[in-house]
């Protein structure tokens, strides 16, 4: 059985993850496409750690991990994996 406590921490970190993914869908929308070759990739690099929806989109990935963990060492793996699939609805 599953507590509050550990289901708050995993759809947390469910739903930090898909705010991830929107920010950084964000984040390419304002830069466009981008090409990377072996002349451009410093400047490309800089451009997207310097997009504020990317860097945002970043943070909310790690602290997804830091509250993934902490959810995951209460219940099993096979009980917070499917979990994960609510991320894609």
């Amino acid at each position: 059985m599953m507590t509050w406590t550990a289901f708050s921490f995993l759809m947390t970190g469910v739903l930090l993850n898909a705010g991830a993914q929107l920010l950084l869908k964000a984040g390419t929308n304002v830069l466009g496409v981008i090409t990377l070759t072996a002349d451009n990739w410093p400047s490309q690099f800089g451009r997207m750690a310097l997009e504020p929806h990317i860097v945002a989109g970043l943070a909310c990935y790690v602290v997804s991990v830091i509250v993934w963990i902490v959810g995951l060492s209460r219940v099993p793996v096979s009980i917070a994996y499917p979990l994960l699939s609510l991320g894609y609805i």
